[in-house]
């Protein structure tokens, strides 16, 4: 994938999009699928993992990605705010639902996958606790110190992602025997889109689909017993259905 710089993209007008470049980060690639499925053109800028981004930062506030920047209006990078800004700048179905409230549970399990003490969040913390202890200046040692990977938040974060991946496993299968093939409803909602790109981190996709240096793929693929077993086949049906379907394939990061 193309990206251009801050710099280069800074003063370009429409959507400028801040995404972790050369790694298929869950936060990044969901972004990028909502504006996509929306049909809502941006520019790709470059934001490097655990650097300062010192640009980025002198031009939106923020040091980590997405970022997503329209126009002059001021910076978002929470999950939900991409999501409203997707649903605003887009066109074509919505991916929210229309009733109240399937689209006040959808919105609760895309918390539940992307938000502060998440899915996301929480296997991002079991990830670098089982990642060799990293040099004190490296990229690494950053995200260890940002994310406060001590034992106890290790813990329960492991606890955190087994609860959250049982409980769209169930939500799946309530779906399934009402005859839907997705999260909330009968049709794609942000929630699928959610839980498709953060699937990555429990299961990757074949390699022929995202190529994955070794060392991501050590990463993404250390996983204690117990997290394992709590990856439902279903789970991964439904990821596999909705980036056929729907996102499409390979992921280029």
């Amino acid at each position: 994938m193309k990206y251009l710089s801050v710099a280069e993209a800074r003063s370009m007008p429409g959507l400028r999009l801040a995404l972790g470049a050369g790694t298929p980060g869950a936060w990044s690639i969901s972004a990028r699928a909502l504006f996509d499925l929306r049909k809502v053109p941006y520019v790709p800028v470059a934001q490097e993992m655990g650097a300062e981004n010192r640009e980025l930062v002198a031009w939106t506030g923020r040091r980590n990605a997405p970022v997503a920047v329209y126009e002059d209006e001021p910076a978002v990078d929470n999950w939900l705010d991409i999501l409203v800004l997707a649903e605003r700048l887009g066109s074509g179905p919505s991916l929210l639902p229309d009733d109240p409230i399937e689209r006040a549970l959808a919105v609760g399990f895309s918390a539940e996958i992307c938000g502060q003490g998440g899915f996301g969040w929480s296997r991002r913390v079991t990830m670098m606790a089982a990642a060799p202890p990293p040099d004190p200046h490296s990229p690494l040692d950053v995200i260890v110190r940002e994310y406060g990977v001590l034992r106890d938040t290790v813990q329960d974060a492991a606890a955190r992602v087994i609860g959250i991946l049982h409980g769209l496993s169930m939500q799946l299968h309530r779906q399934r025997m009402a005859g839907s093939d997705y999260l909330v409803g009968g049709r794609l909602s942000a929630c699928d889109v959610h839980w498709a790109c953060f699937s990555l981190l429990v299961q990757r996709l074949p390699p022929e689909h995202c190529a994955l240096s070794p060392h991501l793929e050590h990463l993404f693929t250390s996983m204690s017993p117990e997290m394992r077993a709590a990856v439902d086949p279903i789970l991964i049906e439904h990821r596999d259905r909705i980036w056929e379907r729907h996102i499409g394939l390979p992921l280029l990061y």
